[in-house]
């Protein structure tokens, strides 16, 4: 079953590479979305694939060198987008 989720990370997350990172992570996984920095200091990553992939990704980003950079996390599920391909960093 496809899904999509926006995910928000809070902590020291803008200027360590967070996105970088994050895009090396997708690379291992079948998912499109994307990750960008926002304007009040958060990271939002968008997530959509199958269910485990989507599941698997965000476990991994969690447990990963980046867990020391984050303090807070906020999954949302949201309406799987048609054409979304691919993963980038905006």
């Amino acid at each position: 079953m496809v899904t999509a989720k926006k995910i928000f990370y809070e902590g020291r997350v803008q200027g360590v590479g967070f996105r970088q990172s994050v895009r090396k992570i997708a690379e291992g996984f079948s998912v499109a979305g994307h990750v960008t920095n926002l304007p009040d200091g958060r990271v939002e990553v968008l997530l959509q694939g199958e269910a485990e992939e989507v599941d698997a990704m965000e476990q991994e980003i969690a447990q990963s060198h980046l867990e020391g950079f984050i303090r807070k996390r906020e999954t949302r599920e949201i309406p799987v987008q048609a054409g979304t391909r691919g993963f980038q960093i905006r």
